[in-house]
């Protein structure tokens, strides 16, 4: 079995989405991209960092994009809501391109009816709205998120689709058994497990040209559990 996931693939749409060149920078100097915001967000450096102002960065990072709150925030970290909403507001005042990407992505939604991902795919979104105000929260946050969820799930569908081609062409007797978010399952003989990893890392890969790389990163194993 060989398991081939796209690293931090939403982050990194977020930061071409967004265009945040502080993130871009990180991606293309492939740093850990959490320490690199723990340090521009709360001016801590990198080095001899603290694992918890790590931990916390990284808790906004994944939930900047599914629009978390002060509350969602202090629940996931343990923390006040004060203090949580002092880590989001420091966030949005580092990077000011995602609180632009938020407003200019909701106008959209409320102007169209719908987002697009970056290869035109349109996501509807009824109850941008409605006058019930959870509602429309809710789809506010559905039209926020959809051009990056949906813009990996279009990447990854590229490559599925230039794959088979390619292990066919390599002379490659692998079986594309499964997508998983934002992972391919594959069976092979154990004996192309190293050819077809390689393979499968550069179609994914290039999949899509974004202003960060796209990372892919494999395992094999006897079993899908073990190739992680």
């Amino acid at each position: 079995m060989i398991s081939a996931d796209y690293s931090q693939i939403e982050l990194r749409l977020v930061a071409h989405v967004a265009n945040i060149e502080g993130l871009k920078q990180a991606f293309r100097d492939d740093a850990d991209i959490h320490a690199i915001t723990a340090s521009q967000v709360f001016g801590v450096p990198v080095e001899g960092m603290d694992p918890m102002i790590r931990r916390k960065a990284k808790a906004i990072n994944f939930g900047i994009i599914y629009g978390i709150s002060a509350f969602g925030l202090a629940r996931q970290l343990d923390i006040p809501n004060g203090e949580a909403k002092a880590y989001i507001d420091a966030y949005f005042a580092k990077y000011p391109e995602i609180r632009s990407y938020m407003e200019r992505t909701k106008e959209d939604a409320r102007t169209h009816g719908f987002v697009t991902t970056l290869f035109g795919r349109k996501c509807f979104t009824p109850g941008i709205g409605d006058k019930n105000g959870a509602m429309r929260a809710f789809a506010e946050r559905a039209a926020i998120n959809a051009p990056i969820q949906g813009g990996a799930a279009d990447i990854i569908k590229r490559a599925m689709i230039r794959l088979e081609p390619a292990l066919t062409e390599a002379g490659l007797q692998a079986q594309m058994l499964l997508q998983v978010h934002d992972e391919l399952v594959f069976e092979v003989p154990e004996a192309e497990a190293e050819a077809t990893r390689a393979l499968v890392k550069k179609v994914m890969e290039e999949a899509a040209e974004l202003d960060v790389p796209l990372v892919v990163e494999t395992g094999a194993a006897k079993s899908w559990a073990e190739a992680h």
